[in-house]
């Protein structure tokens, strides 16, 4: 699958579970680590942890695996990475604190249903 194609089906079943604030970001002229982010929100520690196994779940039936996944434990960030795309999905919280949009702000900002 090319990496607009995961990012764009991270993006639906993230919002299929009611994620918050839903983000993808092209940084593919940015930085040799990724094509794409895709950021979201949840409101809990089960919410986000469901958010994440539902991309793991649609990704999955896609076949596509993640290289790397991390904070499945913390509650207040967890990361899928598929080398090409990583998803972020964070507390609100956390990703007010981090704002890795500010970070990443010379990138390219997607509407998830415009990918």
């Amino acid at each position: 699958m090319q990496p607009r194609e995961i990012a764009r089906a991270a993006a639906e079943a993230l919002s299929e579970k009611k994620a918050i604030n839903i983000r993808v970001l092209e940084v593919t002229d940015l930085t040799v680590m990724a094509d794409f982010f895709v950021i979201a929100s949840g409101t809990s520690p089960p919410h986000l942890r469901t958010l994440a196994d539902e991309v793991e779940h649609c990704l999955e039936k896609l076949e596509v695996a993640p290289a790397h996944k991390e904070g499945h434990n913390s509650g207040n960030w967890l990361l899928l990475d598929y080398s090409s795309v990583v998803i972020h999905v964070f507390s609100q919280d956390t990703r007010d604190f981090y704002a890795i949009e500010r970070l990443w702000a010379d990138s390219k900002y997607w509407e998830p249903e415009n990918l």
